[in-house]
């Protein structure tokens, strides 16, 4: 049933976007079985996922074909002087690998093997294939909502003191430097994921099964869910409605292709060096080509998942799960992509479809019932007070910015608190026994 809901939307979303005259999410896969992949790192990335159902020399096997195929493809491409000007010269050879264990897995394996491997193969499609359809939500909503709500969350976000603009500056002043290293991070959020993942389905190929929870279904159902807020509560970010958009970075950046500016459109050229005024806010257009990504921040709820699934992990992966949150945050605000208030919403968000999925897996008790449904309460408060009260929280900041903040963390208490309860040994804490009453 959810592979079937899955193809489904994979469909749906293709004539979407062909309607605007697109390519849609499988037929840009489809073509990466030749053409240069866009991202050559989250093929094999997939392929690595996949290996987890393979014995040791099948994984060698595997990887030594993918980059045989890789090098073949790049010889023939080089006696044709082909050049490759976008995407990556590698990763045909990892997708090649992923679709030859997927004829395998039907041709010559039965029964349990068969739906192991199938498993294994479909965890690589689907981490690739949400990239693809990831690219295209950001295209369509470009393209559905002329309008967007930036200035409903500028004026809200002075309840925090406009925690982008600070972090801006501070990444502005660190200079190329600074920003490359964030900007690296930032773009291998799907391979901080894979490692941690890997870590988690590392006893895969010897109990041949997949445990009941692992951070590919957190990471794939919060890349499915939450675009559609994207189109509930269209938002670009400071740097686009308040500056010149990725035009403000091409100076220091070492890959970021060429974009037009998008001061036209902009508010003013303000971002981040001088703070936007608390006036009556209203919706603006903006052109058809920036995202409307930002609400929430799926960055900051992605990076959110990989800290949390790291906890259970040895030192050196709680440390790094703490380092790449630590660092989207900062680039997330310091690249002027999102508001202080995008990020509290990501990590309701994130912590909230979590508790789904962990309902799903322990059961649905009165605790897994009260801490979603209480959850799912506070993100669309957070919404709505955005949208409706973006004034009144500029205007009383000391008020509305600690509220912000304890809303946030009474989900964070709830949700540790709770799941703390559902592992296996945890102890409950007896009831107490009824007092005789005293006539």
């Amino acid at each position: 049933m959810a592979a079937v809901a899955v193809l489904g939307f994979l469909i749906a979303l293709e004539f979407a976007v062909r309607h605007y005259g697109l390519a849609g999410p499988i037929t840009t896969q489809a073509r990466e079985v030749i053409y240069p992949p866009k991202s050559g790192g989250l093929l094999y990335a997939g392929m690595a996922l996949m290996m987890v159902v393979l014995t040791w020399r099948q994984r060698f096997v595997a990887l030594g074909a993918a980059i045989g195929i890789d090098i073949v493809i790049w010889f023939f491409r080089w006696l044709a002087d082909v050049r490759v000007t976008d995407g990556h010269p590698f990763g045909n050879g990892a997708l090649w690998v992923i679709l030859g264990c997927a004829v395998l897995a039907f041709t010559r394996r039965t029964g349990q093997e068969r739906v192991l491997l199938l498993k294994g193969v479909g965890l690589a499609l689907l981490l690739v294939a949400g990239r693809k359809t990831g690219d295209a939500w950001l295209f369509i909503t470009s393209r559905t909502r002329p309008m967007v709500l930036d200035q409903y969350v500028a004026t809200a976000d002075h309840a925090l003191d406009n925690p982008s603009w600070l972090v801006g500056r501070i990444v502005t002043a660190c200079g190329p430097v600074g920003f490359n290293f964030l900007d690296f991070v930032y773009g291998q959020l799907p391979v901080a994921a894979v490692a941690v993942a890997l870590y988690q389905l590392r006893h895969v190929s010897a109990e041949r099964r997949f445990p009941r929870h692992h951070l590919v279904r957190t990471f794939l159902v919060i890349g499915l869910v939450g675009p559609a807020f994207y189109m509930i509560f269209p938002v670009v970010g400071p740097v686009f409605a308040y500056g010149t958009g990725a035009e403000h970075w091409e100076g220091v950046s070492l890959w970021a292709p060429h974009m037009p500016s998008s001061a036209p459109w902009s508010v003013a050229d303000l971002w981040p060096g001088r703070l936007p005024t608390a006036g009556a806010p209203h919706a603006m257009s903006f052109d058809e080509i920036t995202p409307r990504n930002c609400m929430p921040s799926l960055h900051t709820a992605w990076a959110t998942a990989i800290f949390i699934h790291s906890r259970k992990g040895p030192r050196a992966l709680r440390y790094a799960g703490t380092f790449w949150l630590i660092a989207t945050l900062a680039a997330t605000l310091g690249f002027g992509y999102h508001y202080g208030a995008d990020l509290i919403a990501g990590v309701v968000f994130t912590l909230t479809i979590e508790a789904a999925l962990r309902a799903f897996d322990h059961g649905w008790d009165r605790s897994a019932i009260r801490l979603v449904a209480y959850g799912a309460a506070v993100f669309a408060a957070l919404l709505l007070s955005y949208r409706y009260l973006p004034l009144e929280m500029a205007g009383h900041p000391w008020l509305a910015g600690p509220l912000l903040l304890l809303a946030m963390v009474s989900v964070i208490y709830g949700y540790v608190r709770t799941t703390t309860s559902w592992e296996p040994g945890a102890v409950r804490a007896p009831r107490p026994a009824p007092q005789p009453e005293l006539i």
